[in-house]
């Protein structure tokens, strides 16, 4: 028989995936944040204390400086150059075309590289109708104000996507929110200094007191007004030619482009487009997540408080709450649990169920797990110690079905300590005839320490509540092994327990389901487990029961299909998994660094406000999952601590658990290390305290 307890390493991580991923996401919502809602620190452009040269002063609109120094000049006389600054605009930018088309007039567009990226179709319209293209920058920021960084990347990028959309690279470029040659002062007249030693003839605009018989270059933005001042101008009688910037004064307006520049290009503005429909993805996705988000936590306080309310009204008299007092077999698998076996033997003993048979089955454990069981049960005959060989948990479980003497079964993990009532409150819903196991109320017992109360709050939050919703829709998707009871005919009849999977309870829970049974939940059955206490442990465990839950998924999803009971499962119990358990938490880390991207580049404080309002959400529902528990309401304290870095571990978890199943990875079982800590928070007798070993 395979051994499943054998040592093994961690679970192989598939880091590579996610570094890939995640930062990829982030470089790419950055840049389109960066390019769509870059808002300049040089929108209040410092004060002008050094004027420019005179020679550009009082020059003309198109400047170069070359070894001969400052150079100017203005378009000639009775012609308009016509420059249009942005875009290109998807509304506007066709309808300056047309109109300029109609009028057989040529003009020069100051392009955005980032516009330009997104519409290189209109690029290609612009050069394709024998207008002119020019660089407007990037994103629109002031050249003066920006560091030589900044600068290089605001001209390049521009010229990448104009290689890339129309293969040029222009010599003309138009510093934003300069006009007429006197703008060109202080940090602005540096930067055009920059400009002109990379080879860029500067376009700026005449004075509005010129006339248009003098040679005009008119500046206009893509818009509405532009529209009609143009379409005013170009009915002029006064002008005898509108053309283009280069057309005019006999420049180069552009320079040959290599292959390679083709390909950057066309890569850049492919990026662009991907990163833009990503964003835009995005939002929905995170609208659609979040919605779903609050709908759950909505739903499960509606569900929690309906499960409440029908114990209140069903207590009197309901068949399935008479009660029930046949004799109760409690199966206790372990392996190497020396350190909590005593205080789970004794809780159990303890108990004021009348009639107990209680099986520990040792798994081959390699310390004193059966002599301290033993010696726990001395004397008693309610006690029986079964040695195997190592099995698995599942193989323990199925020998001690073999020695069980009674009809009705409960299973307790070597780890639990149960309240002394626990039994005869669990077995109670056993009464009904339809009901094949019932699933208790696992508190988490040693909370000292900020990772053990974090494990508190999801245990009462989110497995408690998910339990009574899951009961109120009769899809009940996992009996803990911490602590349920079973019918012993429900359990031969779906073969006993299975090791098909590494989460047997959860597997054997749908394998009931899917059988006919009905599925409950019991919230005064109370046992205390240990929980993990450190980062290893609890990622070990939770990657053990995430990878078991998406075996067992994926070999009862037929259960989708059928009709009854299992029906009804199928189409709640595993689209609830599904989409909440797997597929949300699968978007979570892009989900995360969307939001990042909000408080960079959107609203800051609307972003801030809705992270704030769905956590004050979740602190009003799992502080009303604390008062049903019967829990302190004092630990909320812990929770906002808890959805900004436990929550970003679980993900990890099932990010991790996906890619290793779909990778067709095995795992083998992974025993936690035991403190016997479970009876911490009972405060009771001392029968309930682990006596120390060696």
């Amino acid at each position: 028989m395979r051994a499943r307890h054998k040592q093994s390493r961690d679970p192989r991580g598939h880091w590579l995936l996610l570094a890939l991923v995640l930062p990829a996401v982030f470089a790419a919502l950055f840049f389109q944040g960066w390019t769509d809602h870059e808002v300049d620190a040089a929108d209040t452009r410092s004060a002008c204390t050094s004027p420019a040269p005179d020679a550009v002063v009082r020059g003309g609109p198109v400047i170069g400086i070359n070894r001969n120094g400052v150079q100017t000049a203005s378009m000639p006389a009775r012609t308009v150059a016509l420059t249009y600054d942005g875009g290109p605009d998807p509304v506007w930018t066709p309808r300056l075309l047309d109109l300029l088309k109609q009028h057989r007039a040529r003009a020069t567009f100051f392009l955005l590289g980032s516009q330009a990226a997104r519409h290189p179709d209109l690029v290609r319209r612009i050069r394709a109708e024998g207008h002119e293209i020019g660089s407007n920058t990037y994103t629109g920021a002031v050249l003066g104000e920006t560091s030589s960084i900044r600068f290089d990347t605001e001209l390049e990028l521009t010229q990448a996507v104009l290689a890339g959309s129309s293969g040029l690279r222009t010599n003309l470029l138009r510093m934003p929110r300069t006009t007429s040659p006197d703008t060109l002062c202080g940090r602005e007249w540096t930067a055009a200094r920059r400009a002109t030693a990379r080879g860029y003839v500067l376009v700026t605009a005449d004075k509005a007191s010129r006339k248009p018989a003098q040679g005009l270059v008119r500046q206009f933005s893509q818009t509405a007004t532009a529209y009609r001042e143009t379409r005013k101008l170009l009915r002029n009688q006064g002008i005898d030619r509108f053309t283009t910037v280069s057309a005019g004064l006999r420049l180069i307006p552009y320079e040959p482009v290599s292959a390679a520049e083709r390909w950057r290009g066309s890569a850049l503005i492919q990026a662009v487009r991907l990163g833009r429909a990503f964003s835009d993805t995005m939002t929905w996705v995170l609208g659609i997540a979040g919605a779903l988000g609050v709908l759950r936590l909505v739903l499960l306080v509606l569900f929690a408080r309906a499960h409440v309310r029908r114990l209140e009204r069903s207590r009197p008299g309901a068949p399935w709450l008479a009660e029930v007092t046949e004799p109760v077999t409690v199966l206790v698998p372990a392996y190497n649990e020396e350190a909590g076996i005593e205080s789970t033997v004794r809780s159990l003993l303890a108990c004021d169920y009348p009639r107990l048979q209680i099986v520990v089955i040792d798994d081959g454990s390699t310390d004193r797990t059966a002599e301290l069981a033993e010696g726990a049960g001395a004397g008693d005959p309610r006690v029986l110690v079964v040695r195997k060989p190592n099995g698995g948990k599942a193989a323990a479980l199925n020998t001690g079905l073999e020695h069980a003497r009674h009809d009705i079964l409960v299973m307790v993990d070597a780890d639990t300590v149960f309240e002394p009532d626990a039994v005869h409150h669990l077995v109670q819903p056993l009464a009904h005839p339809a009901v094949g196991a019932v699933s208790g109320n696992t508190k988490v017992g040693n909370r000292r320490g900020l990772l053990a109360t974090w494990q508190h709050l999801e245990y009462c939050f989110g497995f408690n509540l998910d339990r009574r919703m899951f009961e109120v829709l009769e899809c009940m998707t996992t009996v803990p092994g911490a602590i349920g009871a079973f019918r012993r005919a429900a359990l031969v009849g779906v073969g006993g327990v299975s090791d098909d999977t590494l989460a047997e309870d959860t597997d054997l829970t749908m394998a009931l389901w899917r059988a006919g049974w009905r599925v409950l939940y019991e919230e005064s059955a109370v046992a205390w487990t240990e929980v993990p206490t450190s980062l290893r442990q609890l990622w070990r465990q939770r990657y053990r029961w995430c990878f078991g839950t998406i075996q067992a998924m994926w070999k009862h999803r037929g259960a989708v299909l059928e009709t009854g009971v299992a029906g009804r499962f199928g189409r709640r119990g595993l689209t609830y998994l599904a989409l909440f358990q797997v597929a949300l938490p699968l978007l979570a880390p892009v989900i995360d660094v969307f939001a990042l991207y909000g408080l960079l580049f959107l609203d800051p404080f609307g972003s801030a406000a809705v992270w704030f309002g769905f956590m004050a959400v979740q602190l009003v529902c799992a502080g009303y999952a604390l008062r049903l528990d019967g829990e302190r309401v004092r630990t909320l304290w812990w929770m906002p601590f808890q959805l900004v870095v436990y929550r970003q571990l679980m993900y990890l978890v099932v990010l991790q658990s996906v890619v290793a199943a779909l990778l067709g990875s095995r795992l083998t079982w992974q025993r936690m290390k035991r403190s016997g800590t479970a009876a911490e928070q009972i405060g009771g007798p001392a029968p309930y305290k682990s006596v120390p070993t060696r």
